[in-house]
């Protein structure tokens, strides 16, 4: 699951230049300090949906993480928020409930 807040859609949509209708992916990619999996962590693009695993829409936009990806979220819940000290989004990795 997806989650995210007004506040961050709003900076996506600033930071990115986006407009209503558009996508943002969240996707896993090669990096040092993830907090997930060492030597990933998350990467954004503004791309439309091929085959999404999960999705949400916020402030018109379309956040989601293609099936393909969805290894990188695996027992988790992806929040994304706006911090106000910052000013940038922050990602929180919730765990997922058991069944």
């Amino acid at each position: 699951m997806i989650n995210v807040s007004n506040k961050a859609a709003e900076w996506f949509k600033q930071e990115l230049g986006l407009q209503a209708g558009q996508a943002v992916r969240f996707f896993a990619r090669y990096s040092a300090g993830g907090k997930l999996h060492p030597g990933f962590s998350l990467g954004i693009d503004v791309d439309k949906p091929v085959s999404p695993g999960i999705q949400a829409e916020v402030e018109g936009i379309t956040f989601y993480m293609e099936n393909q990806d969805m290894w990188y979220l695996d027992g988790y819940h992806l929040n994304v928020t706006y911090d106000q000290q910052l000013g940038d989004i922050e990602y929180e990795y919730e765990a997922a409930a058991l069944n």
